[in-house]
């Protein structure tokens, strides 16, 4: 509401100024021509030194409008009251075209709530009632048919659909949803139909969720802002100093004035920022979250990516390929004795087994104690029997005794990139799970987009053991890799490799949480639906493709180059306008002119940016 305000009392302003400069240049202003000039300049000066006078209170007495005032009170003190308006005009425009791009950004993102319907089918006992969308709760079944919006974020109990998530995810293909499958809202249903069992509504659905977060992007600010910021400090001081010892070598305050107008840096000062936030902007339409401009800049920089094996460059839904038992013991046994520990467990290798033992046949049964070792394994007691279920390392850890003949076998499954969990029965294994998981289609080929953007080093960290890794790393081409890693190992391997310059971790959001915090940059893999993942990094990847990551870095490397070019234009038009001053081609006023006029090109590129497309 404050930006609306704001912005249509610098469209009314702006009007003003121009119509004042009009007549007094046309000579219509008559005898009253300096008077109203000079109330003009000292109306349109007003909002610049209260936006000043609170810049140094919050302690940015570097910004640009601490700038601009300097030059205005230079321009009052001078009666060059038309200098004065051509500065306020040109620091309304900038405001203009500041709101109107963050306007952009929002009305971009924010249309996507229109998409949602304002009544929803929702089942009440035997019956089906059309409700107000923010009357349905957390438990209803909503009942979605063909051409149907999704209202809300649910589990589907029953039908199935092709589904349009383009307007969250990017992806233009439909995705078949059946019974289980997550549901978003806003998205489409493009044939079949469902119900679906509401889980979130409102202000916590991914949806609004995403909207919050490009919001909240607007205030952080890019390392180049910020360099940009310290350079304004340097640069007002020695503005003011140089200013001083030209007024004291010529005595002439029309040509040090005329100096400080042409000079006045308040175009990079908004130019830089609405590169970033076009660029942010750019990436939402494509299902790519970022969540502050200093985020985006650090990624286009970075020369060291670190990857999280399972449910990044894999598929992350392991399956049970083998059961091998030890001598005296069958698969029953194994299972049996398997899913004691693996039922309460969320790793994914115990899922795995749990789900395999449960599709065999074999059945859940009340524990008498679990105790789980995070990243090593699990111990349970069962009638009287300690069970173990993990990796070899922690089983000897343990004590537990090892079948050579066992041993063999499980070594010979791991040189073929399977992963094995044994299980133990009263300090002695009985067999063991090897579990596979696959490599995602695209892993390779964002690897290989990575190396040939000039990314130096990429790293696979992993708590499989090295044969796994080792298979992995070298399907993908990737030749640095960790193998056999806690939770607190891959914090600090990041941490060590920070020594080698800007880290970025690609994660899955949650499991990597921590990991994913110590990294400059964290990027979040496959967010949708995923709790935490979308607070858990600086960029989520709302749809699960590795070539998103690719796509970030060229949007990040092109908002730079923007940003250079802006630093580039303002240096060539200021050398240019000192020329003119100097050569004495122009005074204050024609300064003023000149300086309003060649704002408008760092701007304009700074335009460049798209927010409907990714950088080529």
């Amino acid at each position: 509401m404050l930006e609306i305000k704001r912005y249509h009392f610098d469209s009314i302003l702006s009007i003003v100024l121009i119509i004042i400069l009009v007549l007094h240049y046309a000579k219509f202003l008559s005898i009253f021509d300096t008077n109203i000039l000079a109330i003009t300049a000292i109306l349109g000066t007003l909002p610049v030194l209260w936006s000043a006078v609170r810049s140094i209170f919050e302690d940015d007495w570097a910004s640009m409008d601490t700038l601009a005032s300097i030059a205005l009170i230079f321009s009052l003190l001078a009666n060059q009251w038309s200098s004065a308006v051509f500065i306020s005009l040109m620091l309304a425009a900038a405001r203009i075209l500041g709101d109107l791009t963050q306007a952009q950004m929002k009305k971009s993102i924010k249309g996507l709530l229109k998409l949602r319907p304002d009544k929803v089918q929702v089942e009440r006992g035997e019956k089906i009632e059309i409700i107000p969308l923010m009357q349905v709760m957390i438990g209803d079944v909503v009942v979605v048919d063909l051409s149907d919006r999704i209202p809300v974020d649910g589990i589907v109990i029953s039908g199935n659909a092709s589904v349009d998530e383009s307007s969250l995810t990017g992806e233009s293909l439909p995705i078949e949803k059946t019974v289980g499958s997550k549901v978003y809202s806003s998205t489409l249903v493009m044939n079949g139909g469902m119900r679906i069992k509401t889980e979130l509504v409102g202000k916590d659905t991914t949806l609004e969720r995403i909207i919050n977060l490009v919001e909240s992007a607007r205030s952080e600010k890019p390392k180049t802002q910020t360099l940009g910021e310290k350079f304004g400090k340097i640069y007002l001081i020695s503005m003011i100093i140089l200013s001083g010892v030209l007024f004291l070598v010529t005595h002439n305050l029309m040509l040090v004035l005329a100096v400080v107008l042409v000079v006045c840096a308040d175009d990079i000062a908004v130019a830089i920022p609405i590169a970033y936030l076009r660029g942010i902007s750019a990436a939402a339409h494509r299902g790519i979250i970022i969540k502050g401009a200093m985020h985006l800049e650090t990624l286009g920089k970075a020369q060291i990516f670190v990857f999280d094996k399972t449910g990044t460059l894999t598929r992350g839904k392991l399956a049970v390929s083998n059961i091998v038992p030890a001598e005296g013991y069958t698969e029953r046994d194994v299972l049996e004795f398997g899913i004691f520990a693996a039922e309460r467990s969320k790793h994914p290798i115990d899922l795995a087994v749990m789900t395999y033992a449960l599709s065999h046949g074999v059945v859940k049964q009340e524990l008498d104690s679990f105790e789980e070792i995070s990243g090593k394994g699990i111990k349970v007691q069962k009638s009287g029997n300690t069970v173990v279920l993990g990796r070899e390392t922690f089983l000897k850890s343990e004590n537990i005794i090892f079948s050579p003949e066992l041993e063999k076998k499980a070594s010979e499954l791991s040189d073929k990139g399977l992963s094995i969990s044994y299980v133990a029965k009263n300090g002695k294994t009985i067999g063991f799970a090897a579990v596979s998981d696959e490599i995602k289609s695209n892993a390779k080929q964002a690897i290989e987009e990575l190396k040939s953007l000039g990314v130096k080093k990429v790293v696979m960290l992993t708590g499989d053991n090295e044969r796994v890794a080792r298979n992995v790393a070298e399907k993908l081409g990737i030749t640095d890799f960790r193998s056999g890693l806690l939770p607190e190992d891959k914090v600090n391997t990041i941490k060590e490799l920070h020594k080698e310059g800007i880290v970025v971790m690609v994660g899955d959001g949650v499991n990597d949480a921590a990991a994913l915090s110590v990294a400059h940059v964290g990027i979040a893999m496959g967010a949708m639906g995923v709790d935490g993942a979308i607070e858990s990094a600086e960029i989520v990847l709302m749809r699960d493709d590795l070539t998103k990551i690719a796509e970030t870095i060229r949007l990040a490397r092109k908002v730079e180059k923007v940003s250079i070019q802006d630093f580039w234009i303002w240096g060539i038009t200021n050398t240019a306008g000192l020329a003119f001053v100097f050569g004495g081609l122009i005074g204050p006023s024609g300064a003023a002119a000149y300086n309003f006029i060649s704002d408008f090109f760092p701007l304009m590129n700074s335009v460049r940016v798209r927010t409907n497309k990714i950088a080529e």
